[in-house]
């Protein structure tokens, strides 16, 4: 007995009423993957991308990881990048974090040694660049969700100057767009139009003009 029978039985159920509202619907998505977006986003529970856009399965092709960070040197992000622009041929990118983000979090925080650690180093250099900015902020509640929008910020710059995207030359325009989730709320913000303003870092580590 592994004691997850109630998942597999809420997957029947869930099953049951798609077949029955949408007679067909598992055999025709079995045959094609067109995907219009690729959605990176934070592995947290509570921010499930196709629920929160309002997509069936086979709509959105996902990567997650903690504080969804987009990292030069992560070949698994990479390759997801790659897949979906030049072989599902996603013109629409969707870097999306959330207010009260753990990972962001821990990025003001000490570090404890942990291997997460590691990973929230990314975190932690975008909050050293704004420092300045987010000391400003009155609260430290208030420094997070800056840095957590900062964050979004960052990774779409580093979306935009990855090797995959660079590969494509003029031949084909992708969009790449920063949205931020609120937990409490249900709703999403556009922050796209907040990226060209910020001095985000790039790989390079030059700093864009304003």
């Amino acid at each position: 007995m592994s004691g997850l029978e109630h998942l597999l039985a809420n997957n029947r159920a869930w099953r049951d009423q798609v077949e029955r509202e949408r007679p067909g619907f598992f055999a025709s998505l079995a045959g094609q993957q067109r995907p219009g977006y690729l959605w990176i986003g934070c592995a947290d529970s509570r921010v499930p991308a196709n629920q929160i856009i309002g997509l069936d399965p086979g709509q959105v092709f996902v990567h997650r990881n903690v504080a969804n960070l987009v990292v030069h040197s992560d070949l698994n992000c990479l390759a997801v990048l790659d897949f979906a622009i030049h072989t599902l041929g996603v013109q629409d990118v969707i870097v999306c974090g959330h207010y009260g983000c753990g990972g962001v979090t821990a990025a003001l925080a000490p570090g404890s040694g942990r291997v997460i650690d590691h990973w929230i180093r990314h975190v932690r250099d975008i909050a050293k660049f704004y420092r300045a900015e987010l000391e400003a902020e009155r609260s430290l509640e208030a420094r997070v969700r800056r840095l957590c929008e900062l964050n979004v910020a960052v990774q779409v710059v580093h979306v935009r100057e990855s090797p995959v995207l660079h590969a494509l030359g003029a031949s084909r325009d992708v969009r790449v767009h920063g949205w931020i989730y609120d937990v409490a709320d249900g709703l999403l913000r556009d922050l796209t139009h907040t990226v060209d303003a910020l001095r985000a870092i790039e790989p390079s580590g030059r700093i864009p003009p304003r």
